[in-house]
């Protein structure tokens, strides 16, 4: 299916969508991220010789994207398209509170009901605006190298509290990332708009960590090539350029 030219993108998401890689010469007790220059975004826009303004930043979440819509509301109305990277903050845990607190309930940052609502209130604003939504699937996590990064400064005791909070059951994790995932491609169906697959690339590899930093959750240079590939292959079949 072929829908309009593709002249200027604007990108909305977090730390993946930015480009965010972990900084391999970082002290290990304060690791430090930096913005790579060949993410998938500036791959895909000079291979494909167009504009993308990307507003990806790190922490971001749906609520933060409405909080601050003003800031990028008039590069979106001049945009073909509008593709959205948002997830991997909103399904994340306060893990600090439930070191000190397992046995309390805890939530996710943004509740996945609330995820959902939020998401869908941010693409109807961009079809108000004119350009076409378009989203990307959450790469996946590796939930122990996750585990490892946002624990290294926690004590033992800390640390085990987490794990009883966990059930002692890392995967956990992954099931909640899993879990808003999932909602993504429900909420394409029910918008009727593309949703472009960045997770199942990964999945094929027989080892993915590889294409992941050290923290389990940011892809790495060859993992930003990979979304590259996958969005470029999609753009050549369903959009003409």
């Amino acid at each position: 299916m072929i829908y309009t030219i593709m002249r200027r993108i604007t990108a909305l998401g977090d730390s993946i969508m930015r480009g965010v890689v972990l900084d391999k010469s970082s002290n290990t007790s304060k690791p430090r991220y930096v913005n790579l220059n060949d993410n998938f975004a500036s791959i895909c826009a000079t291979t494909l010789g167009i504009e993308i303004k990307n507003f990806g930043r790190f922490g971001n979440t749906t609520l933060h994207a409405l909080k601050s819509w003003d800031r990028y509301s008039a590069d979106i109305k001049d945009s073909d398209y509008i593709v959205m990277e948002f997830g991997g903050n909103d399904c994340d845990h306060r893990w600090i509170e439930i070191a000190n607190n397992p046995t309390a309930d805890h939530s996710p940052i943004i509740d996945l009901s609330k995820y959902v609502e939020l998401f869908r209130t941010i693409v109807i604003k961009v079809k108000e605006s004119n350009s076409k939504p378009l989203l990307l699937s959450l790469p996946p996590i590796i939930a122990e190298d996750y585990f490892n990064a946002f624990t290294q400064n926690m004590s033992a005791e800390q640390r085990e509290n987490v794990l009883l909070w966990l059930n002692g059951c890392l995967e956990n994790i992954t099931q909640w990332h899993e879990m808003y995932n999932l909602e993504l491609f429900k909420l394409a169906t029910e918008l009727n708009i593309p949703i472009i697959d960045i997770t199942s690339p990964f999945l094929v590899k027989r080892n993915y960590r590889e294409l992941f930093c050290t923290d389990g959750i940011h892809p790495n240079k060859r993992g930003h090539s990979l979304i590259a590939d996958t969005i470029l292959n999609y753009v050549h079949k369903h959009i003409a350029i």
